[in-house]
């Protein structure tokens, strides 16, 4: 397991909306701030990924607004006296985009294919599956979990017949769901395409013929595509450019508080091991070198705020009590000179870059903070498909720095 660093920030999301509704016909286009790392579930690295191939697939049941579960392709569910298995009953007559119709045995794929060691998220380990009948299927723990029905409200459902048939390498070059739209065609670093579902089981949607998604990494393009209306939604803008979209009579702005917490991972595997970052006085030093409150200040002019861990108040398990590291460059010195790096080290930090909102700025930050207290940050920004593309961040330094 990793070790983690209590920096970085909670940031507000911005995104842009327009202000007339849609009509149930003609193209929604939405920008993406990086190219989506998969379109298949397990090997999705970010949100960005889960957002754009969402439209594809429905779950067995999904959150709602209150805070309980509501059924989608499970008409209903039932729990056992000891917490360890549900049986749902799965509705009846829904097709897959290729014609094949779903049933049970396509929730038991879904399953196995998640725990695949080869997907760079394996999921789903211990769980075990038992076919009823065609539309029941028992789902079985292999100890209580109170969040399981969370879980399973992200599982993205596969079919079985063509999984099988093509692997998970065919399936992420021709993707299929029983959603309400079907896979058209994916140009790399550039657009993701698709058209409405015509046989889609849920009344009353999709309410557009089609969606494309582009991939536009500049958060400065991004805001003059939706300002010029080549684009109707964009997410992830900067608060200065959210004030343009303010200022427009045409476009509708939403911010909410999110849980993306932004922060800096020490690595004690592979090329962490024999580092400096073993040691927890340096780690403590690092905490206290860098300003996170100057972080927030500047490059998110205020919008977020400074948290201890990936949890964030309105989580549940955030605990009040704990403060953050505060800005102490001198302790972080005399940490330094206690764990026997007086002089200072040289360490290489990974960065995602443009991943998310301001992330290239945030790991500037970081590593001239660090500077100014004696270590070398050899920082090496890098695509997000490198960046992600070994386990266990293989590709990075023995620190890297990420968002959750």
């Amino acid at each position: 397991m990793l070790r983690i660093a209590a920096l970085l920030v909670f940031v507000i999301s911005l995104f842009v909306l327009p202000t007339q509704a849609q009509e149930p016909a003609g193209e929604l286009i939405v920008a993406l701030p990086n190219d989506p790392t998969s379109l298949y579930g397990p090997n999705q690295a970010d949100r960005t990924a889960g957002n754009a191939a969402r439209p594809m697939y429905d779950t067995l049941i999904r959150a709602n607004q209150e805070g309980g579960f509501e059924p989608l392709l499970a008409t209903a569910w039932e729990v056992s006296e000891d917490g360890l298995s549900y049986t749902f009953t799965l509705r009846e007559g829904v097709t897959f985009h290729n014609g094949e119709a779903f049933t049970a045995d396509d929730v038991v794929t879904t399953v196995e294919f998640g725990q695949t060691e080869s997907n760079q998220y394996p999921y789903n380990a211990g769980i075990t599956t038992e076919v009823v009948d065609d539309y029941t299927v028992v789902i079985s723990t292999p100890s209580p979990d109170p969040l399981f029905l969370t879980e399973i409200s992200g599982w993205l459902i596969i079919p079985g017949d063509y999984m099988n048939e093509v692997g998970i390498e065919g399936f992420e070059a021709s993707p299929v769901g029983t959603g309400p739209f079907v896979f058209q065609e994916r140009v790399a670093a550039e657009s993701i395409s698709y058209v409405a579902n015509e046989n889609y089981w849920l009344e009353g949607q999709p309410g557009v013929a089609s969606i494309t998604f582009r991939v536009i990494d500049d958060s400065a393009t991004r805001l003059a595509a939706v300002l010029a209306g080549d684009v109707h939604i964009v997410t992830r803008l900067s608060t200065e450019e959210y004030a343009a979209v303010e200022a427009s009579d045409n476009l509708t702005g939403i911010s909410y508080p999110t849980d993306r917490v932004y922060y800096v991972a020490f690595k004690n595997i592979g090329n962490g091991e024999g580092t400096p970052v073993e040691n927890q006085l340096v780690r403590q030093a690092m905490n206290y070198a860098v300003d996170t409150e100057t972080i927030v200040d500047a490059i998110f002019s205020g919008a977020a705020s400074t948290v201890i861990g990936f949890t964030v108040p309105g989580n549940l398990g955030y605990d009040e009590s704990i403060t953050p590291y505060p800005y102490d460059p001198e302790m972080a010195t005399q940490l330094l000179e206690e764990a026997g790096y007086a002089d200072g080290f040289s360490i290489g930090m990974g960065c995602p870059s443009d991943a998310y909102l301001n992330i290239n700025d945030v790991c500037l930050a970081v590593e001239a903070d660090l500077e100014a207290v004696g270590i070398d940050v050899e920082l090496d920004i890098m695509s997000t498909d490198v960046y992600w593309g070994e386990e266990f961040y293989g590709a990075t330094g023995p620190m890297y720095v990420d968002s959750w």
